[in-house]
This record gives C-alpha cells, structure tokens and sequence, in this order.
C-alpha cells in the first residue's frame, strides 16, 4: 500500500508533533483564509485530530477590506467543513485604522477576532499557516526596520495557544499538499500588490534565492531562530531587570540612576517593557524611539518631554523617568 504524497506527508507530521499538550478530547482550531498555506493546514489537521482522540475545528476571519470577501470566508467555511473539521466559524473582523499601516491594523484585528472565537467554543490550541518562507520574509522585514535582535528573531513557533505548524517547512510543501489533496485555495489579490510591504519582501526574497541560492530562505529562518534564543534569554534579564528598579518617592517614576546602571543591552529592552506597561503598543515601538528615550540618560540637556505610540509622554524630572498620558503632560501647562 502506498503512503499519501509526501507533501502531505509533512504537513500531517508537522501537525501531529504538536498534539502532546492539547488534554484528550480537545479542541484544536485552525485560522483558515482559504490559502493555500492554511488549507494545506485545515486538511492535516482534519486527519490528525481524531487519530489523536482530538476534535478539530476552524476558524475564518472575513477582514471586509475587499470586494466579495464574505463570499471567500464562506467558501473557505464550506471546503473546511467538507475536510472534516467541527465546528466551523465565520467571524467577521472590524479593522480599526490606527495609522500603523493597514497590514498592522488587519493583523491585529484578526487575532482579536480569531481569540474571541477560541475562547467562546473553549478552543486548547489555534493553528496558524505561517511557513519557512513567511518566516524568511519576517527577517527581510526586520532588517528594514533595523529593530534589532527582536525584530529580527522572527515569529515564535508557539505563543500561548497559538501554533505554527509548518514554521520548517517551505511553501512549495503546502503547494504541493494540495494539488495531492485537490483542494483548490484562494489567492489573495492582496498578494500581488506591491503598496504592501511584505508583498515587497516577498519579492526580494524571490530576487534572493535566485542570486544567492535556493539555500536563502532557509538560512534566513535558521538565523531566526538563533537569534530568538540570544532575544528570550536577554529579555528575561530585562523582566527581572524592571522588576528591581526602585521607584522614586512622591511622584511615581522609575529611579534615573538605577535605570543608567543597566547594561545597553537589558537597558534598551527595560525602555520598551516601561513603554509597554504605560500603555504603547509594543510592536509600534521602534528602535528610533529606544535610542530617544535612552539619550535622556546618556545625552541630557533637558529635553524632553519625548513621546512615544500610543499618546505617551516621557520626561525625566529630578532623579526620575516618568511616563503619562500626554493629555496629562498638557493639562499640567
């Protein structure tokens, strides 16, 4: 008897190694657009779970951003149930244009939505089809950001439920996977327009390879990989870090000279854990906005009050750092 193709093959694999904390009879879902990276996905998932005492579900965010596009969730919702998979939801996003970019704002709303819709059917797990080469495109991405170790460690195999199978293999494997299984995904136009930043990388990457090697991507992603391990080690230096500066009596700040004290490398990390904690979307703050609020401990000349995303002010007053809405900043005026 001859086994299923061996793009499949991988991807059922893939899926599999990741069952081992999901408690019998749970639900996993998968976050199914109807590509083919995540089709490709849907499908191993559907034959995977209820060999590992699991049920198997999906979930389809229609974002509205496009002509039609409730037509695609649905027809994304309908191969998903015909693959298998239960329960199935169609949740539709509301995307908040927040002036981080539409590919930003998209994202963020999808995750909101695929997280309500996990938590409302008790989901243990949620499948995301990111591959080797979304990986890859994540690094470019980083270095033309010039965000640093972080940014350029790419996406995390596993963060609290959500799972990236297929994070190792290529994107021709999922290709592949569904010429073998016949299903038929759909390709985004989004894809293809070059206003997107990630669509860019990705053609970047294809001028790459073909430069460099069919190697490239690969060695982008082992980079990656590497680089999150040097990046979860130094950041959790910088949680214990913050987590001892004192704050300065009276008025509420962080201590201006235990702060200096800290290596650059724990240092420039505390800063986006103290951004973060007063309200600013970590993801929106950059490496310019680090090395502006490094320079009121290392480049002072009275400057400031600095402002960071999110509406918030940072000012050194006496022998503190104080961070606060910037309406307050006002108001104090």
């Amino acid at each position: 008897m001859t086994g299923p193709d061996p793009a499949v093959a991988a991807t059922r694999l893939a899926v599999r190694q990741h069952f081992a904390d999901v408690p019998e009879g749970g639900l996993v879902l998968v976050a199914c657009s109807g590509g083919t990276d995540s089709l490709a996905l849907a499908a191993a998932l559907a034959f995977e779970a209820p060999r590992s005492g699991l049920r198997g579900g999906a979930v389809v965010v229609d974002h509205g951003l496009q002509e039609g596009s409730g037509a695609v969730a649905e027809q994304a919702a309908q191969t998903c149930r015909e693959l298998g998979l239960s329960p199935v939801e169609v949740m539709v996003a509301e995307v908040r244009i927040t002036g981080s970019g539409l590919e930003a704002d998209a994202r963020a709303a999808r995750y909101k939505a695929i997280d309500a819709v996990a938590d409302r059917v008790g989901a243990s797990q949620v499948l995301l089809g990111h591959t080797r080469d979304d990986q890859a495109e994540q690094v470019l991405l980083g270095l033309s950001r010039g965000s640093g170790a972080r940014s350029l460690s790419g996406m995390p195999l596993r963060r609290g439920r959500f799972v990236r199978p297929l994070l190792a293999l290529p994107r021709a494997t999922t290709t592949a996977a569904c010429e073998a299984l016949g299903v038929q995904p759909w390709h985004d136009p989004h894809n293809e327009d070059p206003s997107f930043r990630r669509v860019r990388a990705r053609r970047l990457l294809g001028a790459l390879e073909g430069d460099l090697g069919p190697g490239f991507a690969a060695a982008l992603a082992r980079s990656a990989d590497l680089l999150r391990e040097d990046a979860d080690y130094l950041e959790s230096l910088a949680i214990r870090a913050r987590e001892e500066l004192p704050a300065t009596a009276g008025d509420p700040g962080v201590d201006l000279q235990a702060l200096a004290a800290l290596p650059r490398a724990i240092r420039t990390r505390v800063w986006r854990i103290l951004a973060a904690e007063a309200g600013a979307p970590i993801s929106d703050v950059t490496a310019a906005h680090v090395e502006s609020l490094d320079a009121l401990l290392t480049s002072w000349h009275g400057q400031g009050p600095l402002h960071v995303p999110g509406g918030i002010a940072v000012a050194r007053t006496g022998d503190a750092i104080r961070f606060s809405p910037i309406r307050e900043t006002a108001d104090a005026h």
